[in-house]
């Protein structure tokens, strides 16, 4: 399949490559050094399910050089949505389908003015980051992604980029209500993420220090308000089962918005904890832990030029 990677960050730049090893033929959206050593050395992946290198057929900041894409993942961060979608635009045609892997819950609804109905909804669960130019590091034993359509159908084409995916060795799912897959996954990421990144501190120290782990179970319990009072049907438990992920995370663990703090770069706080404020004030849903969390992260965060 003739894929293309807009934003070859860490999953994106893992996935890309698994899926370039795999036999695909891979196009890899980048910029800056990353870009250079990509294309001097090759993409290096150092992972927990084993290290390899590869050379996808096209590393580029001009993604019109593909030509039209069978298949384009958006993996950008969230704020360079709009960015990514303008150009993505010439190597999206007719049967083209447009698949966000990004953090949040409203990244379909930002490419749908784009793309239309060829954009499929999806979600990726993995720890991947750039650790230096032209490599990736992967750090998590869990590699799964979840796609379905907005309207819950099962379709040709969810199934031809689930083949894809799971091409990649990872585990690939489909699901007829991918609205209740992203709520769920955002109870965990904004809460964890929140957390660990107003805090300084790992998700092992979060969980040790009393206060600290029940500040957790309540931003995880706004999230799941929230997603209720949008009508998401949630798991019962759901606020539980974030617990008992948290716990199995490596003690060391952070989170991707905690060390695009520490780094002093911009980080996803609004399509995290902003959206889950967004979305309580309009349900009448109060949220102070993420509400807090929100509005320290953006005034800490270094303006915007």
């Amino acid at each position: 399949m003739r894929i293309a990677i807009v934003g070859a960050g860490g999953v994106g730049g893992y996935l890309g490559g698994l899926l370039a090893r795999a036999g695909h033929e891979v196009a890899l959206v980048a910029r800056g050094e990353h870009l250079r050593a990509i294309r001097e050395h090759g993409l290096s992946v150092r992972s927990v399910h084993g290290d390899f290198e590869v050379r996808p057929a096209l590393v580029t900041d001009a993604p019109a050089e593909f030509g039209i894409a069978e298949m384009v993942v958006i993996a950008v961060k969230a704020y360079d949505t709009d960015a990514a979608a303008v150009a993505a635009g010439p190597i999206v045609g007719p049967g083209t389908t447009v698949i966000p892997l990004q953090n949040g819950v409203d990244a379909a609804a930002r490419l749908a003015p784009y793309f239309g109905d060829r954009v499929l909804p999806g979600a990726a669960w993995i720890v991947a980051s750039i650790e230096a130019p032209g490599v990736i590091r992967q750090e998590s034993q869990v590699r799964r992604f979840v796609i379905g359509e907005v309207d819950g159908r099962e379709t040709a084409r969810l199934e031809k980029v689930r083949e894809a995916i799971a091409s990649s060795g990872c585990s690939a799912e489909t699901s007829n209500d991918i609205d209740r897959v992203l709520w769920l996954k955002l109870l965990f990421i904004a809460s964890i993420g929140a957390l660990t990144a107003v805090t300084r501190s790992p998700v092992g120290r979060i969980l040790e220090v009393p206060e600290s782990r029940e500040l957790l179970r309540r931003a995880m319990a706004e999230v799941e308000a929230v997603a209720r009072a949008k009508g998401i049907p949630l798991e019962d438990d759901a606020t539980e089962g974030g617990m008992v992920f948290a716990g199995k995370l490596e003690p060391a663990a952070t989170s991707s918005m905690a060390r695009d703090v520490a780094a002093g770069r911009r980080s996803e706080h609004d399509a995290l904890c902003g959206m889950v404020v967004r979305c309580g004030r309009k349900h009448g849903v109060p949220t102070p832990v993420h509400e807090f969390c929100w509005i320290v992260l953006r005034t800490a965060e270094p303006a915007q030029v």
